[in-house]
């Protein structure tokens, strides 16, 4: 729905049996919405995260650095796999990588990639 689009009648009914002045409130509300590239990042780490594989790298990475070959043996795929989860990580700032030589070591981009992982966690035991 774009800014100058009413809102459905039904959401309109209603805000307006809860508030005396409904249109502030949906302007309110619009002017709260958050701004679309923040939502794309935000959707972008969702994504990347929502892959048993990719997990299994970030808890790998949790432990250390790893060259791409070792990442291979964990998820027990061929390297265009693994590069194919590698590549999404890091689009989503997930991971990074060095070189070194012909080989390439990635680990966590940040501690807050850590943290979400734990969050997840936590959620899941409390479900």
């Amino acid at each position: 729905m774009s800014q100058t689009d009413s809102p459905p009648d039904e959401a309109y009914s209603a805000l307006d049996r809860l508030y005396d002045d409904p249109e502030a409130r949906i302007a309110a509300l619009r002017d709260s919405r958050p701004p679309e590239r923040d939502v794309a990042g935000q959707e972008a780490v969702f994504k990347a995260l929502a892959n048993e594989d990719r997990l299994r790298v970030l808890e790998t990475l949790r432990e250390s650095e790893c060259c791409g070959c070792e990442l291979q043996i964990v998820l027990d795929a061929p390297q265009s796999t693994v590069a194919t989860h590698l590549r999404k990580l890091k689009n989503a700032g997930l991971v990074k990588s060095r070189k070194k030589g012909k080989w390439s070591y990635y680990r966590i981009a940040d501690t807050a990639a850590l943290e979400l992982l734990d969050l997840a966690h936590a959620i899941q035991e409390d479900a």
